[in-house]
């Protein structure tokens, strides 16, 4: 049997003196592995780099093989990332996440996210939002989903301030005004709408927080992956160094 896809990589593992064991995020059959015979070569290393996008085609003989895959470049924006930390260290956070779904489990949403995420990775007017919301998204595809559409109180979608760290519910400003020193401050970005690119620092620190808080009580706690959280702390650090030497 045999398909093919266009595929985000976020994993390559030596196989033997030649081959590697590709880890890709696809479009339409979710996170996938195969083997890329002579992918070790120096031809294809250039390709087969963290962050690029390929398109592929998979062949096995049963459905429950790994596979072989043939892969051809389509934007091999690698060498770009790399000269960025704060690219490279969101490379890493984003396979990381994307290693939490199931394996060969089609999320077509977070397939498009992560591609567009990983395009704009080293550019600080962007990305930081651009992960808060894949992040929120990974979330609610596992089931962990936050309602921010309205007030948990009243039931409005007006002046939407803070989050819950217990229920995940959005919460107006005048209604969480008492407590607002134990909830989580809702970034405008998520509920006004603000534009890609004109996002505060303020609301980048906020959208970390609120994300990073369910991601590890829902997600690495009760998974046992606490060693994922160096692995975030990195890149949020290096978000907060790129907005500073944009001032």
């Amino acid at each position: 049997m045999d398909w093919n896809d266009r595929g985000l990589v976020i994993g390559v593992r030596r196989l033997g003196e030649t081959s590697v064991i590709l880890e890709a995020m696809t479009e339409r059959h979710g996170r996938h592995l195969g083997v890329v015979r002579g992918g070790r070569s120096r031809a294809m290393q250039p390709t087969l780099q963290l962050g690029n996008s390929l398109e592929l085609i998979w062949r096995a003989r049963l459905e429950e093989h790994i596979g072989v895959f043939a892969v051809e470049a389509d934007d091999l924006r690698a060498g770009r990332l790399m000269a960025s930390q704060m690219a490279l260290q969101g490379l890493h956070w984003l396979s990381a996440l994307l290693r939490l779904l199931p394996e060969r489990d089609p999320h077509a949403r977070l397939y498009a996210m992560a591609d567009a995420l990983a395009a704009h990775l080293d550019n600080p007017n962007v990305a930081p939002e651009l992960m808060v919301r894949f992040e929120m998204a990974v979330l609610a595809d596992l089931g962990f989903g936050l309602d921010i559409a309205s007030c948990a109180v009243s039931g409005s979608c007006d002046e939407l301030a803070y989050v819950s760290p217990k229920s995940g519910r959005a919460v107006g400003r005048a209604a969480g005004a008492p407590w607002a020193d134990r909830l989580l401050p809702l970034p405008a970005f998520l509920s006004n709408g603000v534009d890609a690119g004109a996002v505060s620092d303020a609301d980048v620190e906020a959208g970390l927080r609120l994300t990073w808080h369910f991601l590890r009580r829902d997600l690495f706690g009760p998974r046992g992956l606490e060693s994922l959280v160096a692995v975030r702390e990195i890149f949020a650090r290096e978000v907060r160094r790129a907005l500073e030497n944009q001032r």
